[in-house]
């Protein structure tokens, strides 16, 4: 949604001192102090009665903008007693700074029958320097425990005049009610959107006459804007979302333009074709991707010569870059030291190491683009318009005989054609030659594992055998960095065997562990025993000895926002085993087929026995990694699916 003033001419226009809204201080009711539960959500530790905010400029003093907030929560378990201690973060600018204008907050319980207030005394009230941008007011109310309801109010007032602060209809719990109004004044042109997947219960707008008067004669209208929900569910977070800022439901503020009494007007924000000019000129960007010749003219000479296949050539530059730079861990789209630097030192931010792959490939005369995008933890970008503080990332996208490979140089377990997972967030903007465009952030591969199993059970009730687990795509590297972090590959494999703890790795073989272009292969000979004595009658067996589910990673009774698994899994397990003529298979597990839909994906599962040989394969495939939030109890009904087959033990009886 767009807001401003013209859209606004058609509303009665009022008086700036007419304002009837929000809800009293102290004045809790017996009915509130009885609730014992909220029937809308049972789990919930604590549930807002009512929620009310405002922001507007304030026409004495400096004129700064005052943010007023006031909440009334309700107790009702012992985890949302920390409910009563409030965090409050203030901005700090370079010279400016906000500050709290007052607070007030009060518990009130139960004592001997009766309702008491306990009030909190403003010497408790302390201030801590988080960061250089932020500092955090602190207070914890008195006397909260279950059954307390608590009731806050305090007032912000901010130098910043043009940051409207955001408000996020949902949180952690419950809410009952939640209502925000902001007035701007005609002068502010603001884009404002509604985020997230609840509706309004209230969306109006009015016009206030003479709400903004700065002095020297200067008054202008103001544009108010009441937003509202009710019974606001709390959000909850699962497995396979991105950033919650991108699903949290709430009103953002962006600011567009400033209009001047003066007649002056600042555009703040610009079309792409003007970024995309302002980029190529900074020199923490496109003059960097100019500097490919100052800084891999040798290597990059020697590495090339000869080559022919554009394809080789490409996979040899990368393969030297990658090598060449430690990544510091820093995010970030811009070079931080300057690649000439970056390079001498072989070390660098995000910018730094990626900037630096696009500028050599485009010295071995290779079609590539930088591609900047946002990480999955900081949120979509805004694609109506450019807000490069929106992206942290930046990859190489590689065009080769009518192929696209998206390239990223950080990580030294990445192979060529694959991005960190954590940059599969929605598109990124490409910055091609002559202008810019989105394109969507696609895993280069799945994720998939084969895992094959021959076991053959003794007459001593012992099963030996071997298994071999292939992992290809982004379950390879995910292998690949547990052998790093296990420190060698014996390391791996003892750590593994923890987690088998009814097997013993007689033997173990791992394939391809540095050639990141083939698949991994892992290749164990085992034994297994503690499966019941052979000569009791019944013996149990689990067959998903390697790469079982644990659990369902969804578990809500519903889900509002998208499941969205960045990298969809590929998962087959194959197993074959031969147990003692003198033994059967008591019922034989039902055959499962499960089809998600839309071609979401699908689980099949079937176990045969021929003879005294036993043969099960399963398979779990997910086409998709989007799935949509009226798609979300199909695919955790296939999960539960899933778990329930693999936690379920095959019986093998005595023949009589």
């Amino acid at each position: 949604m767009r807001y401003s003033l013209l859209c606004l001419l058609v509303v009665v226009v009022i008086s700036a001192t007419a304002q009837d809204h929000g809800f009293p201080f102290g004045q809790v009711t017996y009915r509130e102090l009885d609730i014992t539960g909220y029937e809308k959500d049972t789990s919930a530790v604590a549930v807002v009665l009512n929620e009310f905010g405002e922001a507007y400029i304030d026409n004495g003093n400096y004129h700064n903008l005052l943010f007023e907030y006031h909440t009334k929560i309700k107790i009702l378990k012992r985890q949302g007693i920390e409910k009563g201690t409030i965090e409050i973060p203030l901005y700090k600018g370079e010279s400016k700074i906000e500050l709290i204008r007052s607070i007030k907050a009060s518990s009130f319980n139960y004592e001997n029958g009766s309702m008491k207030e306990t009030k909190l005394d403003s010497k408790n009230i302390f201030k801590e320097n988080f960061n250089k941008r932020w500092d955090v007011a602190k207070f914890a109310i008195p006397n909260v425990r279950v059954g307390s309801v608590i009731d806050v109010m305090y007032v912000i007032e901010s130098p910043f005049i043009f940051n409207f602060r955001n408000w996020e209809f949902q949180d952690d719990i419950p809410k009952m009610k939640s209502e925000y109004w902001a007035s701007i004044p005609g002068n502010f042109v603001f884009n404002i959107s509604l985020k997230g997947y609840l509706k309004l219960s209230k969306n109006e707008n009015e016009v206030v006459r003479d709400c903004f008067s700065p002095g020297g004669g200067n008054v202008a209208n103001c544009a108010r804007f009441k937003w509202g929900m009710e019974n606001i569910p709390a959000f909850k977070e699962e497995e396979y979302m991105t950033a919650k800022s991108n699903l949290l439901s709430m009103i953002n503020f962006e600011l567009s333009e400033v209009n001047y009494f003066d007649g002056r007007t600042d555009k703040i924000t610009k079309e792409w074709k003007d970024v995309e000019e302002e980029l190529r000129k900074d020199d923490k960007f496109g003059v960097q991707l100019k500097r490919g010749k100052d800084i891999v003219d040798e290597h990059v000479t020697l590495l090339v010569a000869g080559e022919t296949d554009p394809l080789n050539k490409a996979k040899k530059v990368y393969d030297f870059i990658k090598s060449w730079y430690r990544w510091d861990d820093v995010y970030g789209m811009m070079s931080e030291f300057g690649i000439k630097k970056a390079f001498d030192k072989q070390s660098g931010n995000v910018g730094d190491i990626n900037l630096s792959l696009v500028a050599a490939l485009k010295y071995a005369g290779l079609n590539v683009e930088p591609v900047i995008l946002s990480t999955r933890d900081n949120g979509f970008p805004t694609e109506l318009h450019p807000v490069l503080s929106d992206f942290n990332y930046v990859v190489a996208k590689l065009n080769v005989n009518d192929k696209v490979y998206l390239l990223d140089a950080t990580d030294d377990f990445l192979p060529f054609g694959l991005i960190a997972k954590q940059c599969l967030n929605g598109k990124g903007r490409v910055l091609g030659e002559k202008e810019s465009y989105w394109y969507e952030l696609k895993p280069g591969e799945k994720s998939k594992q084969i895992t094959m199993i021959s076991l053959k059970l003794g007459d001593d009730g012992v099963f030996t055998g071997t298994i071999q687990a292939s992992f290809t795509g982004y379950e390879a590297l995910a292998k690949r960095k547990e052998i790093y972090r296990a420190g060698s590959e014996q390391g791996f494999i003892t750590e593994l065997s923890k987690k088998m703890t009814d097997l013993e790795i007689k033997n173990y073989k791992i394939e391809n562990a540095e050639e990141l272009s083939k698949p991994l292969v892992l290749k164990l000979d085992i034994e297994m025993s503690g499966y019941g004595n052979m000569n009791a009658s019944n013996l149990l067996f689990s067959p998903f000895i390697i790469g079982k589910w644990q659990q369902n990673p969804f578990k809500s009774a519903e889900r509002l926002y998208p499941v969205d698994f960045g990298v969809s899994p590929d998962e087959s397990l194959i197993l074959n085993l031969e147990y003692p003529g003198n033994y059967e298979v008591i019922e034989l597990p039902q055959k499962v087929g499960l089809a998600l839909p839309n071609s979401g994906g699908r689980y099949l599962y079937e176990v045969q026995n021929v003879g005294n040989r036993l043969t099960l394969n399963s398979s779990l495939q997910i086409s998709r990694t989007f799935f949509s939030s009226e798609e979300y109890h199909f695919i955790k009904e296939l999960f539960n699916r899933v778990i329930a087959t693999q936690q379920a033990d095959l019986i093998f009886r005595k023949k009589s």
